[in-house]
């Protein structure tokens, strides 16, 4: 009889396995070369939708002239402003979007109260999506920022006016608060302003915020605390930008 021997299972050896890694590292690579472009173009393309849906929030915000201080407000001055003292961290705009709850009474000016959780919610039936613009000391902004959705950015505006026949950015530094006839770039004040023209050109720049903590934007609402003025008065590179006129 013959001796019964153990079968042998021949494995890898470790050559064989070297060079199945550097076949797999060469397909990787190919994949990643093929498949990245496309995924950064999705991307952007997301971020140029969300970067319109923005701007036409503070658009809508500054044309409507939503009632948010005193009664009688003209939107138009309203609109001023803004504008004019949107570089001044106590008077910072922003816009974002948050969760509009649709189950429950508006507030007092009209906006939807918003929606911590959406634990159980069915979106477009409990509650909404919506764009929106606040300044730093609103009280419903201090709100909103619980229930924000995608990102939230800073706006910073600065006036148009008309240099060499084109358009070009006013420079002074920030906290300036008298407005440029667009015309001749003299200073003049808000009154004399509305007289001479009836157009407000500006370029809003719009800078990423990294958190939506009430406690790191606003002291009781009444002013920027020293986190958020020193993060404001660095803001010099913005995310995009985008040229906007308002009109009387």
């Amino acid at each position: 009889m013959k001796p019964i021997r153990p079968s042998r299972q021949r494995g890898f050896t470790l050559i064989e396995t070297v060079i199945a890694i550097g076949v797999l590292a060469v397909l990787l690579t190919g994949f990643i070369v093929v498949f990245t472009p496309a995924a950064e173009g999705i991307r952007k393309s997301l971020n140029v939708q969300q970067a319109d849906r923005l701007v036409s929030a503070l658009e809508t915000e500054l044309v409507a002239g939503r009632k948010v201080t005193t009664a009688g407000d003209i939107p138009f001055d309203m609109a001023l402003n803004r504008i004019k003292e949107s570089t001044e961290v106590d008077n910072a705009l922003f816009v974002y979007q948050y969760r509009g709850d649709l189950t429950l009474a508006p507030r007092d000016d009209q906006t939807l109260q918003p929606l911590a959780s959406t634990y159980g919610k069915i979106a477009g039936k409990d509650y909404t999506v919506v764009p929106m613009m606040r300044r730093l000391t609103e009280t419903f902004f201090g709100q909103d920022l619980k229930a924000i959705e995608g990102p939230l950015f800073c706006v910073k505006c600065k006036q148009l006016v008309f240099k060499s026949g084109s358009l070009v950015m006013d420079t002074r530094p920030d906290g300036v608060r008298k407005l440029l006839n667009p015309k001749t770039g003299v200073e003049v004040s808000s009154t004399q302003f509305k007289e001479a023209e009836a157009v407000i050109p500006f370029v809003a720049e719009f800078y990423f915020v990294p958190t939506n903590s009430w406690a790191y934007f606003s002291t009781a609402g009444k002013k920027a605390t020293p986190a958020f003025t020193t993060k404001f008065a660095a803001l010099k590179t913005p995310v995009f930008s985008r040229n906007i006129a308002v009109r009387m």
